[in-house]
């Protein structure tokens, strides 16, 4: 396995093709969690962190409450947020606090930083920035962040579904999320039962 090192110093200057701009009206897809112990909404980012499940939190370690940074993971399809959202189980539950399905629309062009093209390289780190150490990672975001102030996400490879991409949204990004999503059912509903059970056959997932 290739080892992610820290970041360095300072951040290579940016290239065209380094980045990449999802257009306005592309639809992103969520899996958040209604209750539990942390509770959320669709649309909120979480000023808390880093935590350890994150991989590219970009808040200041220790973990603490940041007003200032606030990270929304997604997914560009529905099968990488899913994945993503029960990977550490392989169990997609559909109860146990009470998961919900978001797609919603960009409101704005979103500018993203492309970790599935060359930059990780050229920057020093490799592919391996997706799914290497959580807590490096989360080095490399604090770096992407401070030095690159019109980057608003982070677009990376799923490590849990082959050919699905992931976004991490800063906080920088709230102006792209739109007031309302277009799709938004809790797991529960009876009308995601045959996607969820095609999905978790997809993935080799368990289905509860």
């Amino acid at each position: 396995m290739v080892k992610l090192p820290r970041p360095p110093a300072a951040l290579p200057s940016l290239r065209a093709s380094d980045t990449r701009t999802l257009e306005e009206g592309l639809l992103i897809w969520r899996v958040y969690r209604g209750a539990g112990s942390h509770p959320a909404v669709w649309n909120e980012f979480r000023y808390h962190g880093p935590v350890p499940t994150g991989r590219f939190d970009h808040h200041e370690p220790p973990r603490h409450d940041d007003p200032d940074r606030g990270i929304l993971y997604a997914a560009l399809d529905i099968t990488g947020a899913l994945s993503e959202a029960f990977r550490d189980t392989r169990t997609i539950d559909r109860s146990r606090h009470e998961p919900w399905l978001v797609g919603f629309e960009l409101e704005l062009d979103l500018v993203t930083l492309d970790l599935t093209r060359l930059w990780p390289t050229r920057a020093g780190a490799s592919q391996a920035i997706a799914t290497g150490r959580r807590d490096t990672a989360q080095a490399w975001s604090r770096s992407i962040y401070d030095g690159y102030p019109d980057i608003r996400a982070l677009l990376y490879r799923s490590s849990m579904a082959g050919g699905s991409s992931n976004l991490a949204l800063y906080e920088r990004a709230a102006d792209n999320l739109p007031f309302s999503p277009r799709f938004h059912a809790p797991l529960a509903h009876p009308g995601l039962a045959l996607p969820l059970q095609r999905t978790a056959a997809q993935l080799g997932y368990s289905l509860r």
